[in-house]
């Protein structure tokens, strides 16, 4: 799920300002998913690349680099890199999700097949390690290839805690941290190294990238039970459905009596949905006011993330990953 389409968003001032680096980094996509033998390579990968997705994360790696005063050609590699990364972590999810629609479109394996979708998130993967291996940089390969265990982690981790209703917010925690924060802190970072910033500048960078997909991902999380479908891609309630435990509701089982408990059981541990059901649980979650002790939550990341910025040189560019902090956050009223 991505950012809204209104005008003057701070991703939009980004885009704007980067605009010739994100033309660049779209034509080296556009090369690399190419494939002379496999012609449907280009075509599900295509599908979901060309998406209306707002390449946050590779703007991400542009934007740090260039803060940090970069001027060589190699930033746009990584961009490209992290998109990849990022396209064949979302083909595999909607596989193991079962989903239908991904930005407010059909997903790949419901117009192909969950076989193409695994493949060419393959393939995707495999052209992200050659990207990273053109920049010469064995650090920049560390950090993508820990990033890319750490999602893969994140999302086997996802698979045993959503459902089990003994999932602690430290899991959550460790969950959001794996298939989320750490693509964030993975762009951000790799484009201090590059440009081969100080130590400090790059913690921070890795500080600033954790925080803010942390945020992002409770933001969503957040908008599956009370966003406007319009604006998100997603149907209110897919969480609920695909029994998924998130944070609303982590908090709103730990306050649970017996009977609110036996609910959460039956719909999220043993998968009973009955109609009505999603309609209850977002009224158990306004009884305990869940929603917004989550939202709290990540305006706390957001503020974290905006903080990890005063290590950094003064620009406009580190004057709009503030803003994208607070409109992350924004984005769920």
């Amino acid at each position: 799920m991505g950012l809204d389409n209104t005008a003057n968003k701070p991703h939009e001032r980004l885009n704007e300002f980067l605009a010739t680096d994100m033309a660049a980094v779209n034509a080296m996509i556009r090369t690399r998913m190419a494939s002379e033998h496999a012609p449907r390579i280009p075509e599900v990968s295509a599908h979901l690349i060309e998406a209306g997705g707002k390449r946050l994360r590779p703007m991400l790696t542009l934007a740090a680099a260039r803060m940090c005063g970069y001027d060589g050609p190699h930033h746009i590699h990584l961009a490209a890199t992290v998109e990849f990364i990022h396209t064949a972590t979302l083909m595999h999810d909607d596989v193991v999700d079962e989903s239908n629609q991904r930005r407010g479109r059909p997903t790949a394996n419901l117009l192909w097949d969950n076989k193409s979708s695994v493949l060419v998130g393959d393939y995707l993967f495999a052209r992200s390690f050659q990207l990273m291996v053109e920049t010469g940089s064995l650090r920049v390969l560390d950090i993508l290839a820990n990033a890319s265990a750490t999602i893969a982690e994140g999302e086997v981790l996802q698979l045993t805690a959503a459902q089990d209703l003994a999932t602690s917010e430290d899991i959550y925690l460790k969950i959001v941290r794996g298939k989320t924060a750490a693509l964030f802190s993975a762009a951000t970072q790799v484009g201090g190294v590059i440009a081969d910033a100080p130590e400090d500048q790059i913690a921070a960078l890795f500080t600033y990238g954790d925080a803010l997909g942390i945020s992002f991902q409770i933001v969503d999380d957040l908008l599956d039970y009370g966003g406007d479908p319009g604006n998100t891609g997603k149907n209110i309630g897919d969480d609920f459905r695909e029994r998924k435990l998130t944070l609303p509701v982590i908090k709103a089982v730990a306050q649970a009596d017996a009977d609110e408990r036996a609910f959460w059981k039956r719909t999220i541990e043993k998968g009973d949905q009955r109609d009505g059901d999603l309609d209850h649980a977002q009224s158990l979650l306004a009884k305990h006011n869940t929603m917004e002790a989550t939202r709290q939550d990540a305006l706390a990341w957001a503020e974290t993330a905006k903080s990890a910025l005063s290590a950094l040189p003064d620009s406009p560019v580190r004057d709009m990953l503030r803003d994208l902090a607070d409109y992350v956050v924004a984005r769920v009223n």
